[in-house]
């Protein structure tokens, strides 16, 4: 399954140590070369650089033949939901609001940083409990804390935790 993905959601991912899950579940995920130029800014976690500057396999940096200015989104988010669109992905990896509203309005199916880790979880790739405890240390993740409570608790109750 062919997937791609916004810097938020890999920025995340690569700073809380699960990065490794994406091909696991995925097989493979896209960035558009905007979202890859986001991720190399000086401000952004050395870990995050590091690993956008040596990408494993499967990563792929393609650009979209065509991308439509989006009003409201960053470059990186419209490239993200152009190549999305042309290579038909299954889904979008992206955490911004307008970002996903204005995929749903493409027909795009999208989730985020909390979706790929409560999927993770359901793969049994990680501890969700954990997972959410170390996305809550994340100075610039910007979601209530409830909210991750409530879907932690949802998913213990599916599961009989």
């Amino acid at each position: 399954m062919l997937v791609v993905a916004d810097s938020s959601p890999l920025n995340f991912l690569v700073r809380l140590g699960y990065a490794d899950s994406l091909p696991k579940l995925f097989e493979e995920v896209a960035i558009p070369p905007q979202v890859a130029a986001e991720l190399t800014r000086p401000e952004t976690p050395k870990v995050v650089r590091d690993f956008i500057t040596k990408p494993p396999a499967w990563l792929v940096v393609r650009a979209p033949s065509q991308i439509e200015v989006i009003p409201g989104l960053d470059p990186g988010e419209a490239a993200a939901i152009n190549l999305a669109l042309e290579l038909k992905a299954a889904l979008l990896l992206i955490d911004e609001r307008d970002g996903r509203k204005a995929a749903r309005r493409r027909n795009i199916p999208v989730t985020g940083t909390i979706g790929v880790l409560e999927r993770a979880a359901e793969n049994g790739l990680l501890n969700l409990r954990e997972a959410f405890l170390r996305l809550k240390e994340q100075p610039d993740f910007w979601i209530q804390p409830n909210y991750l409570d409530e879907r932690l608790a949802i998913f213990e109750r599916q599961r009989g935790i």
